[in-house]
């Protein structure tokens, strides 16, 4: 028994001597975040401002790149298949690593088997808004007008699976009501749409409305998270304003590949925390309307867990399946 202790022990020190040295060399070499959507996201802008302060801590350049395609499941996939040494990261959210699992049936990635969650950056709290022609004030009203005229009434969202598409299905499922999705090839597009009329309600980014609300275009009835949100100071929450348990909140995340030495995610969990956590890039996110969250990889673990779990049942209900 002893020498049999002994020879595994024997050929497990290299790796684990490997591994050590690994983490106390990292970094020595400019560290890559893959952004896989084009510039100017949320989540591009997300990025951007958090990495001068990284490469500041790391004392590395940080190179944000973009690699859009497919939803961003191509820029995301390519990272799965890196080297997992921690010098190329992705940035990922709700839709790519909760929702895609649902949606799709070939996504060329595992959102838990291929990656090392390294923290959650921000959530991004969505609103539901109405044009101001619409007779309704509330979200009780709102429904009571769904029901009284199903099927006339309409909402806009982006790509299928986008946050703001998640949180319609999910209103409609909850409230039962019979409301029409109108699809546009960026959430932009159908805020326009909104504004001039063409659709009744949408449930955007609370920052990509706040200034259209102040001038009074639009109407907000409640912000789609399960707290209040102070990027909507004074809104109640979907689940207050008639619909308990009603949840739809964005996240946005930062990932190495799977097998990435535990001791390099940790180092890079702490100076991304550390980032995050400095007032210029607080302020500069919520600006965006994001909330910094800022967790242990394990937290990011159970909550991209938690929500995969929690969107199953609303995806498969509505078939919003895609091939």
């Amino acid at each position: 028994m002893l020498k049999r202790l002994m020879l595994a022990l024997a050929v497990m020190a290299p790796a684990v001597l490997c591994t050590a040295v690994l983490a106390q060399d990292f970094p020595n070499r400019p560290v890559r975040i893959i952004v896989p959507w084009p510039p100017s996201g949320n989540v591009d802008i997300t990025a951007r401002t958090v990495a001068p302060a990284l490469a500041e801590v790391l004392g590395q350049q940080v190179i944000v790149e973009n690699r859009p395609g497919a939803g961003g499941t191509t820029g995301t996939a390519a990272v799965a298949k890196s080297a997992p040494d921690g010098y190329t990261l992705v940035m990922g959210h709700i839709g790519t690593f909760g929702f895609g699992p649902s949606l799709y049936s070939r996504l060329p990635y595992d959102s838990i088997r291929d990656f090392a969650p390294i923290t959650l950056f921000a959530n991004v709290p969505n609103m539901l808004v109405v044009n101001v022609s619409l007779p309704v004030k509330s979200v009780k009203e709102l429904i009571a007008l769904a029901k009284l005229r199903p099927g006339d009434l309409n909402y806009g969202s982006s790509s299928t699976g986008a946050g703001n598409h998640i949180a319609g299905e999910l209103f409609k499922s909850m409230a039962g009501v019979k409301i029409v999705r109108i699809a546009y090839k960026g959430a932009g597009s159908a805020l326009n749409a909104l504004l001039g009329g063409e659709l009744q309600l949408m449930f955007p980014s609370a920052g990509s409305v706040r200034g259209h609300i102040k001038s009074g275009r639009l109407r907000a009835l409640a912000v789609t998270s399960p707290e209040p949100s102070a990027l909507a100071p004074g809104l109640p929450t979907m689940a207050a304003s008639g619909l308990p348990g009603y949840e739809s909140i964005s996240y946005t995340c930062m990932f190495a590949p799977a097998k990435t030495p535990s001791p390099v995610v940790n180092r890079l969990s702490q100076v991304v925390a550390e980032g995050l956590r400095t007032p210029a890039v607080k302020e500069m996110l919520f600006s965006v309307g994001s909330e910094v969250v800022a967790s242990t990889p394990d937290e990011a673990v159970a909550t991209i867990k938690s929500e995969t779990d929690r969107i199953r049942k609303l995806i498969n209900d509505a078939g919003l399946h895609e091939q």
